[in-house]
């Protein structure tokens, strides 16, 4: 379990810096902006009064634009500084999103409850290093007749280093992949965060 302390404290490390970026535009959201794109939406379909839980949420807001649309939703992370985010955000806001601090595998020691829809988005599936461990815990949280809804960016992203000037990773190598981060995606030149990742 090792690697799961260790990507703990990169999600902590990179909160603040993804909080305050311009790639995740938190002012506007605060002014109404909706976070979710049509291919999620039109997966999701009409939402209104539905009980969604959201897995791997970071600082909620794809969670809270669920809330917008009426969803009854419960997002959870893994890291401490995401859900204090959420939690800040979803105050600002008045809305009645839930956040739940919990690493995927362990949720059913803090979440006893079956959801219409569970939902997934963007940059998750690659932090699970067992996938068939991920989709039983999403089986578990459904309710019968229950819809799984993911969006995802194809695995090939997966091959390239940070830059996408090289292919550094073979398509089907299932081992972990370890790496140490001097920045994060939302800004390059952060000096903020250091530390290990394992995917």
């Amino acid at each position: 379990m090792e690697y799961l302390n260790i990507n703990k404290k990169l999600w902590n490390d990179r909160t603040e810096v993804h909080y305050n970026s311009d790639f995740y535009e938190v002012v506007s959201f605060l002014k109404g902006e909706d976070t979710l794109n049509s291919i999620e939406l039109e997966l999701l379909g009409d939402i209104k009064g539905k009980t969604i839980l959201h897995l791997q949420c970071h600082f909620g807001m794809d969670s809270i634009s669920l809330s917008r649309k009426g969803g009854i939703v419960t997002g959870v992370d893994f890291s401490s500084a995401s859900i204090l985010k959420a939690n800040e955000l979803r105050d600002k806001l008045g809305v009645n999103t839930r956040f739940i601090e919990s690493d995927i595998d362990s949720l059913d020691k803090v979440l006893n409850e079956k959801f219409e829809i569970v939902f997934s988005s963007y940059g998750v599936v690659c932090w699970h290093p067992d996938i068939r461990k991920w989709a039983s815990v999403i089986k578990q949280f459904l309710k019968p007749q229950g819809k799984f809804v993911m969006a995802e960016f194809h695995p090939v992203v997966s091959m390239f280093s940070d830059d996408f000037k090289e292919v550094v990773y073979n398509y089907m190598d299932h081992s972990p992949v370890v790496e140490e981060i001097y920045d994060t995606y939302t800004d390059r030149e952060s000096e903020i965060v250091r530390g290990l990742s394992v995917e």
